[in-house]
């Protein structure tokens, strides 16, 4: 039976947010598993370090699986501390998203985060080789890669996921934009970051929306949107759908995908549903059908 799960949250929320969010995942969102963990900056951690075991704990009551997630980049002697500690846990289980990350778990086993670039079958072997037993597929591939990657995974006994909505990571940096856009430097952003709950829109000279900028990382401006390719991801032996979480209701969200799965409504109803959810925001499946990320293929090809 194919999971729905919940990604890590990438910003800056408050911790009064992000435990409110969490009780509600808990107690009305129709997913699987919950990624916990900061992914972006380490800054940022302390903030709801405390607030992590109780939510934690409350998400599992709930039935939910909990999986830790490291940091997407590793540069600082603090940052190499939090992901030995993780690599160090032999419980719940730990989403890898830097190699640091791999070196410090050894051959223990884990999961692969988006971030850490599972393009082809030879690497997602590797990684099996490691003690990977999940892959979270780089939100780029296109449908014919996927069903390479998926077919490789399974193979091996991997668990395959993929993103099917929100906006999909495009870059991380050692530098922090968001700091700079405001004047400040990374080390003395105060916090900037945390006045964009899902992330700081670029737009292009012509003053059209191109990117969101959260903290070291570059996002798509729109939200990646695959409902209507849930079907053909299933029959490629993915076995996660992943969403992740922006600033909308992320309840009715993961209701309208799980629909979507259990073949209660069709596509093109949790379409409208999800459009009615996250008015003002484009979306886009791009990457899938190989052609610019930015696009929406399924809505062209409807018309």
């Amino acid at each position: 039976m194919t999971k729905l799960t919940l990604g890590p949250i990438a910003y800056h929320w408050s911790a009064e947010a992000r435990r409110d969010f969490y009780a509600r995942i808990a107690d009305e969102a129709p997913v699987d598993e919950v990624y916990l963990g900061e992914v972006i900056c380490s800054k940022r951690a302390p903030f709801f370090e405390a607030e992590l075991p109780q939510a934690m704990e409350r998400l599992e009551r709930a039935g939910k699986t909990v999986i830790l997630s490291s940091l997407a980049e590793v540069v600082l002697k603090r940052e190499r501390k939090a992901t030995a500690d993780l690599a160090a846990m032999e419980a719940p289980e730990i989403e890898i998203n830097n190699a640091s990350g791999l070196y410090a778990r050894g051959r223990r086993p884990h999961r692969i985060g988006p971030f850490m670039n599972a393009y082809n079958e030879a690497t997602i072997g590797w990684m099996a080789g490691q003690g990977a037993t999940h892959v979270c597929l780089p939100g780029e591939l296109p449908k014919e890669a996927i069903a390479v990657a998926a077919k490789a995974a399974r193979d091996l006994g991997l668990g395959v996921e993929v993103q099917v909505f929100g906006r999909v990571s495009l870059a991380v940096s050692a530098r922090c934009y968001h700091a700079r856009a405001h004047g400040r430097t990374k080390d003395n952003c105060l916090f900037v970051c945390e006045d964009d709950p899902d992330g700081m829109p670029l737009r292009t000279r012509d003053d059209r929306p191109i990117l969101r900028v959260n903290g070291i990382q570059t996002q798509s401006e729109s939200y990646v949107n695959l409902l209507p390719e849930i079907a053909a991801l299933t029959g490629m032996g993915v076995t996660h759908l992943r969403l992740m979480p922006q600033a909308v209701d992320m309840v009715a969200v993961a209701r309208a995908v799980r629909d979507v799965l259990d073949g209660v409504a069709s596509p093109a109803e949790a379409e409208e549903r999800l459009r009615a959810l996250c008015a003002g925001t484009s979306f886009s499946d791009g990457f899938y059908h190989g052609t610019a990320g930015y696009r929406r293929v399924a809505l062209a090809a409807a018309g």
